[in-house]
């Protein structure tokens, strides 16, 4: 169609072929072959000019629109190719949201705005599923067994602080040794919520030589943190998360505490959708312990 069209413009065999960068004699042959394969005739020919037909007066009008078509679409699918262009369904744990998660997205979605993103909260094991089951491309979850088909890649890890309310007794000590928790009425994840935190906040304890008195349960990160604010308990929770609400609690190191955090970035380990490998990148990049 791109020969026809050059000769149709130009109404000379020798000026288009030198516009298509072939000789006249192949480009001669080509628009034979185009008459021929459509059953008619769309140049009248003779050694002074040469002429459209009604024909090809009327090829010459959709093949400009049907060129032009084709050119948006390969624009349009190089920008997918590229990752300029998509749709990326992001699986997060709510902790992600106090992590640097918003702000990541926000860049993304200004550097690329041609690929919208679907954030979705989820658990861990939820997003786990999700992947195997094609329902979200990207997930950032606690660490985990994960199986085979899933790529996990370490995004950050962190220690655990200990959350105290602001008038609490242990809010003058600079650290807090877990032993000295033993008393304490404990605020923890519900175990049907996060199993994993919840048993590791339980065996940390066990190793220093208590069982913690589990007073109240939560199923977010900042629902622990508003309950201890509001004087139910402490609580063992990421340093990451201790800029919030310090006009009601405050957050101390635990030096003797093994806890850590370990945030994965998960995708299918056969991914192959540029735009999700560029937010991946990203997100790989950006997110970082906040500071204290």
């Amino acid at each position: 169609m791109r020969n026809f069209l050059a000769v149709a413009e130009e109404l000379h065999f020798g000026r288009a072929a030198k516009r298509l960068h072939i000789s006249q004699p192949a480009l001669s042959f080509d628009i034979r072959k185009l008459e021929e394969r459509i059953g008619v005739q769309l140049f009248l020919r003779n050694s002074k000019e040469v002429r459209l037909t009604q024909c090809g007066d009327a090829l010459l009008i959709k093949c400009r629109s049907l060129l032009e078509s084709a050119d948006e679409l390969q624009q349009m699918l190089h920008s997918y190719a590229q990752g300029k262009k998509g749709f990326i369904r992001l699986g997060f744990i709510n902790s992600m949201l106090h992590l640097g998660l918003p702000q990541v997205v926000q860049r993304f979605a200004a550097q690329y705005p041609g690929v919208d993103i679907a954030l979705k909260e989820m658990g861990t094991h939820e997003q786990i599923q999700a992947i195997e089951q094609g329902k979200i491309d990207l997930g950032c979850a606690n660490d985990a067994h994960f199986p085979a088909g899933i790529l996990a890649q370490r995004v950050l890890e962190e220690d655990f602080v200990c959350c105290l309310p602001l008038d609490h007794p242990l809010h003058a000590q600079q650290c807090i040794a877990l032993p000295s928790l033993q008393q304490q009425p404990f605020i923890l994840f519900a175990p049907e919520v996060s199993p994993h935190f919840h048993h590791q906040i339980l065996a940390q304890c066990a190793a220093a030589g208590f069982h913690p008195r589990i007073l109240h349960q939560a199923r977010s990160w900042k629902s622990i943190i508003t309950m201890v604010g509001l004087g139910l308990g402490v609580a063992l929770l990421p340093a990451g998360l201790q800029h919030i609400d310090t006009d009601r609690v405050c957050y101390r190191p635990v030096p003797d505490s093994r806890l850590k955090m370990q945030i994965m970035l998960l995708c299918r380990q056969e991914e192959q959708e540029s735009c999700v490998h560029l937010l991946g990148k990203e997100l790989l990049c950006s997110i970082r312990p906040a500071a204290h």
